[in-house]
């Protein structure tokens, strides 16, 4: 068994506990919503613990040019919910919106696994071409270089010279190429493999484009506008979150590594499949008859108008739908915008995907700006101000924590011990622990430290709130900042640790997650709460599809900050490593100290900016000896 499995179990069951019982105090339909987005964030995040490797090593990309792909679809997974949010306040409610997503989720999380022949790559070198014979995925993989009919390790020195370990003498190849005296060249790519990763990645893109803002403003309609059980609620439902994640990391990226990308993949797929069934039947017994315990809330704003036809026998309800599906033949070419290049009279050339990520926010702020004078009170439009706000710093957070698919893989991956003990083998009985993680598995630490501190924050809160001393929203915003900062610095202090093969010891990683996880903790949770709390019911699907814009803002931003980090590679290896670390500690150094600067800016502007929430940016409980709102119990 692999150890990070069995740990895995030990730490859902203590983690779970205290979670059931503090649900037992919120409303039913949380349980149905915490499973929904459980399984949901299950696929998500089982093909994203793996996509940057797939990228690498399968199609054989090179670094920066794979950070910016996978920056590019992370943006866009965030950016399309602007229309899904959209849809739902006007026609659909949140509920059809979210079935409909989801059905694209499980399609494109099973076309993934299938992913065609890889792709080949060769050394040239005087005329001669040499093949590169690559073995196994994630930070198992190893590379050789075929030479007269036998395989060779190589490496290369700081001055860029490959070096061949063992080469004969009477080899055909000298055993040191001097620096430009040979390249690599990718000599077979699989265009329809290439094709369908494409397609799949458009179909996940429109799926979350109606799942996810929706699934998140459900869980604000459970409770009453002052309900302090709120930040709480919003918290437990980020452990579900995270315990998909979690399990997704541990699982898909065990059977990525060691089984096939198929494997890892398509199980990530099935999860999707079975998330949606416990959000369409809406109970936990899904295989079993009764009532919903999310039919009092998402349904159509009109379902008069959402029924009637409008193209032919076709409903607006089913032109919806249909439209949803053709829109993934447009996002097939936007996911791959980011390799154009348009040139703008006086500005020269500017990334596509940026030009679409303006527009997006220029659409966004056009309808909020144009609600605000024509629907809002002075209050009210306060109140939005401040959520536009946080929304626009948890760019710069997101920008920096999302360095854990791309750039931080990779680092577990090339720089990591993963090794937790000198034998990878250790008998406990009956039972074998396998003592290695896979790099894609370090993607569960950010996941496990939630399940393990999401019940602690959310007492927090709730003790903070009675104590009359819950930070404000905004305060917690700087808090994130500067923990997540600190969590790259703890980084590039682990690098003077490096063993002799300038891997560092996984410790570090670990502690960089924890402090990435607690600042998280401050900003998410809080934050998805806040922007059901501050924006006016017509337009809170709305705002918060503006909350995952901020977040495809960041994406593209880290996919950026991620190609900063790039090394040289072959067939997907490092050829360097000690180069690769040093180009790690300049850059997580860098956005690590950025990071604590604007968290320490934000708490200082703290107290100026709650005043805009006219109580709604920090919750606090009621004296015994002061009135208080009467909080009604929605079941």
């Amino acid at each position: 068994m692999n150890i990070v499995v069995l740990v895995g179990i030990l730490v859902t069951l203590v983690t779970i506990v205290p979670v059931i019982t503090q649900m037992r105090k919120h409303p039913k339909g949380l349980h149905i919503l915490f499973f929904a987005e459980m399984w949901e964030r299950f696929s998500y995040y089982g093909m994203r613990a793996l996509l940057i490797f797939y990228l690498t090593q399968h199609f054989l990309f090179d670094d920066a040019f794979a950070s910016t792909q996978y920056g590019a679809y992370t943006a866009l997974v965030y950016l399309m919910p602007l229309i899904g949010g959209f849809l739902a306040d006007r026609y659909l409610g949140t509920r059809k919106a979210i079935a409909y997503g989801a059905l694209l989720l499980v399609a494109g999380h099973l076309a993934m696994g299938i992913e065609g022949r890889p792709s080949e790559e060769e050394l040239r070198y005087d005329g001669a071409g040499y093949s590169l014979v690559a073995e196994g995925r994630g930070g198992l993989r190893t590379v050789q270089l075929e030479v007269d009919g036998a395989l060779y390790s190589f490496s290369a020195n700081r001055e860029g010279d490959l070096i061949i370990a063992d080469l004969p003498a009477e080899a055909s190849l000298p055993a040191l190429l001097p620096a430009g005296s040979f390249e690599t060249e990718v000599t077979y790519r699989d265009g329809r493999g290439l094709a369908i990763l494409y397609f799949a990645l458009s179909l996940i893109i429109m799926g979350v484009a109606f799942l996810k803002a929706n699934i998140s403003s459900i869980v604000g309609q459970l409770y009453e506008e002052h309900d302090p059980r709120r930040d709480g609620g919003f918290t437990l439902y980020y452990y579900g979150i995270n315990l998909g994640a979690f399990w997704a990391a541990i699982l898909c990226g065990l059977l990525g590594e060691t089984v096939g990308w198929w494997a890892g993949f398509g199980l990530a797929g099935l999860g999707m499949a079975f998330g949606w069934i416990v959000f369409v039947r809406g109970r936990l017994a899904f295989f079993l008859p009764g009532k919903s315990q999310i039919a009092d809330v998402g349904n159509p704003p009109d379902p008069v108008a959402l029924k009637a036809r409008v193209l032919g026998p076709l409903s607006r309800e089913t032109v919806i739908y249909l439209l949803g599906f053709l829109g993934v033949g447009g996002v097939w070419f936007l996911i791959q915008a980011h390799q154009l290049s348009l040139q703008l009279p006086g500005v020269g050339g500017v990334d596509a995907m940026l030009l679409l990520l303006i527009a997006g926010a220029v659409l966004f702020m056009g309808y909020i700006g144009w609600f605000m004078r024509a629907n809002c009170t002075a209050e009210e439009t306060q109140r939005l101000i401040l959520a536009l706000i946080l929304t626009v710093v948890s760019v710069v957070f997101w920008a920096l924590f999302e360095q854990a698919g791309s750039s931080m893989n990779l680092f577990a991956a090339r720089n990591t011990n993963l090794e937790l003990s000198p034998e990878r083998l250790i008998a406990f009985g009956p039972i074998a622990l396998d003592m290695t993680l896979t790099a894609s598995q370090t993607q569960s630490f950010n996941a496990g430290f939630i399940l393990i501190f999401a019940p602690l924050f959310a007492g927090l809160w709730a003790f903070l709130a009675k104590l009359q001393r819950n930070p404000n929203t905004p305060l917690k915003f700087g808090l994130a900042l500067v923990q997540v900062g600190l969590g790259f610095l703890v980084l590039v202090w682990g690098m003077q640790f490096a063993d002799d093969n300038y891997r560092v010891p996984l410790f570090f990683l670990a502690l960089a997650y924890l402090l990435h996880t607690t600042g998280e903790l401050c900003l998410s949770p809080v934050g998805l709460s806040a922007i059901t709390k501050l924006s006016p019911a017509a337009v809170v699907s709305f705002m918060m599809a503006g909350w995952f814009l901020a977040l495809a803002f960041s994406q593209y931003v880290a996919g950026l900050l991620a190609a900063l980090t790039a090394t040289d590679t072959v067939a997907g290896q490092v050829l360097d490593p000690e180069r690769a670390l040093a180009g790690y500690a300049d850059v997580f150094g860098t956005v690590g100290l950025v990071g604590i600067g604007l968290g320490v800016v934000m708490g200082l502007a703290s107290f100026w900016l709650k005043r805009l929430g006219h109580g709604l940016a920090e919750d606090q409980m009621a004296r015994p000896s002061e009135p208080g709102p009467d909080v009604p119990v929605r079941d």
